[in-house]
């Protein structure tokens, strides 16, 4: 494999530990935390999970992947937080550096997308210093240590567009033999009250709930919810659907002030499995 295409961590030591042990220990210290509860993970279609400092998200997102038969495969969609790259950036070749080890990109599952939704363009840039996809790997490789994946991140709001991307990766994992897991990274809504925040939260969790991504989308749209990852929650549960999902649970919600006790700004956090 080519240098060119090992992608660094943008994130490392900032919003995780950069030190092999030390994020070992806290991831695992979520995904125990959340396991606890001694329910058998489930084999899910999709799910939403938080992207922030480990700090103030990683227990939400522990209890997602906690909640998960974590295949071998998965598609990871983020919102393109830096405005680089392209609209619809996808990484086909490479792997991504964490410090647990590398993750290897699924050529074969990005160039079947590609072919099947040509919107979806080859573009590094998006990538190289956007979080959103980076700080769920540690807790999917420790549920799967043979993970594969496919970065996909989006830097549209256009709802047709997101639709036709959920259809096409939906097209794409009912041809292939193995399962995929569809990973939407996001989190909610931002900068203001944890009372307003949590109002506007579950006003779009009630969508999620009822797998409904037009009405998340126009809720979210409508209703001034700061949700980062609307456009990858609209994508997973488009597919999600299309592939025969029955239910979405919500495994845990917090906001950023349970942790730091400031109420007055925060962030919110769902965590949502879809199945």
């Amino acid at each position: 494999m080519s240098a060119t295409f090992l992608r660094a961590p943008a994130v490392a030591g900032r919003f995780y530990p950069g030190d092999p042990d030390d994020l070992r220990a806290e991831a695992l210290g979520y995904l125990s935390e959340a396991s606890s509860t001694n329910q058998a993970p489930v084999r899910a279609l999709g799910c939403i999970a938080p992207h922030a400092g480990y700090m103030y998200s990683g227990h939400v997102a522990g209890a997602v992947f906690a909640r998960i038969d974590v295949p071998r495969r998965c598609i990871v969609l983020c919102p393109n937080h830096t405005g680089m790259g392209r609209a619809l950036a996808v990484m086909s070749e490479g792997a991504w550096q964490t410090p647990l080890g590398d993750v290897a990109i699924d050529g074969e599952l990005a160039a079947a997308l590609k072919q099947r939704f040509p919107a979806l363009q080859e573009d590094a840039a998006a990538h190289r210093a956007e979080h959103a996809v980076e700080v769920e790997l540690p807790f999917l490789l420790l549920r799967q240590p043979e993970l594969t994946f496919v970065p996909i991140a989006l830097g549209t709001g256009h709802f047709e567009s997101l639709e036709q991307l959920g259809k096409a990766v939906a097209d794409v994992i009912s041809a292939q033999a193995d399962p995929v897991l569809i990973v939407a990274s996001s989190d909610m809504n931002h900068y203001e009250s944890d009372m307003v925040s949590r109002a506007k939260d579950h006003r779009a969790i009630e969508r999620i709930l009822t797998l409904d991504p037009c009405g998340l989308f126009d809720v979210v749209t409508q209703q001034s919810i700061s949700m980062c990852g609307l456009g990858p929650a609209v994508v997973m549960l488009t597919a999600a659907r299309q592939l025969g999902a029955k239910s979405a649970e919500l495994v845990k919600y917090a906001t950023s002030g349970d942790v730091s006790g400031d109420r007055d700004m925060v962030v919110g956090y769902a965590g949502v499995v879809v199945a």
